[in-house]
Order: C-alpha cells, then structure tokens, then sequence
C-alpha cells in the first residue's frame, strides 16, 4: 500500500524508552579476587592498580611472593608429568625450573628458603595420591551475576565423591609464615566465588573449600552452603558497586583521593605503592626479603 506521509516530513525521533532501552542495566563489573581484594583493603592502592594511567612505580619484588609464586608452580607442573613419575624425587628439578629469584637479600638466604620450599612440597606430595586427576590445576573458571563478570584461577580444582555424587572441592595453596584456621577458609571470598563459579562451569556441586599450608602440613576446610555463597557473592556485588560508583565520580571530575581513599593499617607497610601514597609513606618500611627471614634463622 502506498505511504501516505508526504515526501519531506521528517521521520519523528525515537527515544530510548521505545525501543526497550530504558531501565538497561549498567555494564558488569568485570573483576578477579585480587581486584575485589585491593579495593576492600585499600581504595587508594586498588585506584593505583587499576585507575591511574600510566600507573605509579611499584617498590622492588617481594621475597615472599617470589616464594610462593615458585611453589605453586611447582606443584602445578607435578600434575603435569606422567602419573609413574609423580614421585618425590622430580621435585627438585621442578621447583629449580620455577624458582623466581628476587627479593632476596642474598644468595645464602634464597638457598635456605629454597631448601625449605622444597622441604615443604616433599613432605606435602607424600600425602597425595599420584593418580589422582583434579578437575583443573592453575583452572580458570567464570560466571556472571547481575552485577559481576567474574573470573578467576584457582590453584587446584579436586574431584571428590560427595554423599550425591561427584562433587568439586576447591583447593587453595598457602606458604605465608602464619599458620591457618577453619575461619580463614570460611570467610575467604576468593575460595567461595571459585565455588560458586566452578558449580557452574563443571554442573556439579561445590561447597567444599580448602586451604592448605604447606609450611606447617595444615589442611583447614569449610562446607559452604547455597545461603553461604550468595551471601559471598552479594558481598563481592556490592563492593563492584562502590568501585563503579567511584570510578564514575572520578571521570565527572570528583577528587580521586576522596573517591579512593586510603586504608592505614599494618598493610601500609607492605603495599607495593607505599612510596607513592601519602599515608604509606608515614608506615614503617619493611625490606623485601623480611617475611623469610625466619627461614634463616630455623632452617
């Protein structure tokens, strides 16, 4: 049928509310623990991390970190030798292969806190059973929410049989000098959106968390429920809430050190930005290799 407009009226304008945009949700948050983590520790050092462009000088490497990172490295790649050679006598060549050497205040301290590290993933892969296939190792799982778009990597990913069938247990790899309670598996956040997203990338339960230290052999655990990880998860959504909230206040030109503000405490003393922050300067300075240094005086 032919139009019945005439040929130069103008096509009316269409607003938003008309084509079904209005009321659209803001674009999710997309974040990991540690970027959750930052913010909840310390605004100004997550607006370091994560705002400022180019971001401020960090301080020199950890030793700490360096020790870790070599551990957990470690213990992925004894997943990926054969099983008949899942024993433990590869261990020193796997955690030479992955040993991160800075931080350290000298040669002699690295070699003791590498004998130590060793010691530990010794004593630690004799209690595990060398045929044992996790779900993941180093796994990266993810979910969205409402708010979030989640993703993170976890340590290990274990596959257990559960009173209704195979469940995914989370499994967490610690090495810092202070030993570990069932309240530190309970409250973690980061172990219980793994949780949550790993229900959903496997389609089986997961409420079962763990973190084992291996200096001290301790294994603590906790039984998350559905009540539990959506209280986790509304927690996590809020704090992308005020981050978003921040960083928009931020780009309409609000004082940044008033939208991110600092946090002091004892972590002042150990932020990779305290040299850049007001208040972190003001914090006593710890040297690089502080947090090993027990390693030397016990090993």
């Amino acid at each position: 049928m032919p139009s019945t407009r005439p040929p130069n009226a103008r096509t009316p304008s269409v607003v938003p509310e008309q084509l079904g945009f209005a009321g659209m949700p803001e674009r999710l948050f997309v974040c990991t623990p540690s970027k959750l983590g930052a913010f909840a520790d310390c605004p100004r050092r997550y607006r370091y991390s994560y705002v400022d462009r180019p971001t401020p000088p960090k301080g020199p490497p950890w030793a700490h970190n360096s020790l870790g990172a070599s551990v957990h490295t470690a213990l992925k790649n004894w997943y990926a030798v054969p099983v008949e050679s899942r024993e433990p006598g590869v261990l020193p060549r796997l955690l030479k292969a992955t040993w991160v050497r800075e931080g350290y205040r000298d040669v002699d301290q690295e070699r003791v806190t590498y004998r130590a590290a060793l010691r530990w993933l010794e004593t630690y892969v004799h209690g595990l059973d060398p045929v044992d296939e996790p779900l993941g190792v180093e796994r990266v799982v993810a979910t969205k929410t409402a708010v979030l778009a989640f993703n993170g990597r976890a340590d290990r990913i274990d596959s257990r049989r559960g009173a209704d069938g195979p469940e995914a247990v989370i499994v967490d790899y610690k090495t810092g000098r202070s030993g570990l309670d069932a309240d530190d598996a309970r409250g973690s956040q980061a172990l219980a959106l793994y949780a949550y997203a790993a229900q959903r990338v496997f389609r089986r339960p997961s409420y079962r968390v763990e973190l084992h230290h291996l200096p001290t052999g301790t294994v603590v655990s906790h039984e998350h429920t559905e009540e539990s990880l959506a209280r986790q998860v509304r927690r996590a959504e809020d704090t992308a809430r005020d981050i978003m909230a921040a960083e928009k206040a931020v780009a309409a030109g609000a004082d940044p050190d008033a939208e991110f503000p600092t946090n002091p405490g004892a972590l002042c003393s150990w932020c990779d930005f305290r040299k850049s922050c007001p208040t972190g300067r003001e914090a006593p300075a710890k040297d690089p290799w502080t947090s090993v240094e027990h390693l030397t005086l016990t090993s």
